[in-house]
């Protein structure tokens, strides 16, 4: 049990020094500090940096896994079901922003740690298989196009968010405005739905 609750403390530590530090710069002296423990056990409960690494992403995936697959959705209603599932995922990208800065940091590094990952090929998001179920009941009732992608349409929805969130500095710098203040979360969070849901309705034609 003790055991447990040291390798849970260190993982956590690790999930903040990760996020705010990336790989490279993220010391396992600041793990084991933040962790209250020593680096020797980083090293025993882990073997290196880099697995450890490698449980920070696993970690990291499983929660936004746990979480999407808690979305209600309603069948009945496809358009609405659509939309949950792109509030979730903008909603879920702002209250965890470790989620984007720790993919950055591997983003960086060409992936070389989730490529070694055992559990990679099960963390794939529920959220796919939840979206492919609201377009072919979309389809069935004459509102969304036949032969849309779930895979593409997820890409779409967390290219939309994590762009805009991953870069917001940038692009606030760039535009001169704050893409943070007053407002301009839930305008992008319309903004997002509204492009999703043009980029799947059937019209007149189709």
């Amino acid at each position: 049990m003790r055991a447990h609750k040291t390798r849970d403390a260190i993982l956590r530590a690790a999930i903040r020094v990760f996020a705010r530090n990336g790989f490279t710069d993220g010391k396992i002296e600041s793990i084991s500090k933040l962790s209250r423990t020593h680096d020797r056990m980083i090293y025993y409960y882990f073997g290196s940096k880099a697995q450890l690494f490698v449980e920070v992403l696993e970690t990291t995936y499983r929660k936004m896994n746990e979480a999407e697959a808690t979305i209600h959705i309603d069948l009945e209603d496809p358009v609405g079901a659509l939309r949950t599932v792109v509030h979730f995922v903008w909603q879920y990208y702002i209250d965890h922003p470790e989620f984007i800065t720790l993919l950055n940091s591997e983003n960086l590094l060409k992936g070389k740690h989730i490529k070694k990952s055992s559990r990679v090929h099960e963390l794939s998001s529920p959220a796919v298989a939840i979206l492919d179920e609201v377009l072919k009941a979309g389809v069935q009732r004459g509102l969304f196009r036949d032969h849309v992608s779930a895979r593409d349409l997820y890409i779409q929805i967390a290219s939309l968010g994590y762009f805009y969130l991953s870069n917001h500095y940038t692009l606030s710098a760039f535009l001169n405005c704050n893409l943070r203040g007053q407002g301009e979360l839930d305008h992008w969070r319309d903004y997002i739905t509204d492009a999703t849901l043009r980029s799947v309705r059937r019209f007149e034609g189709d």
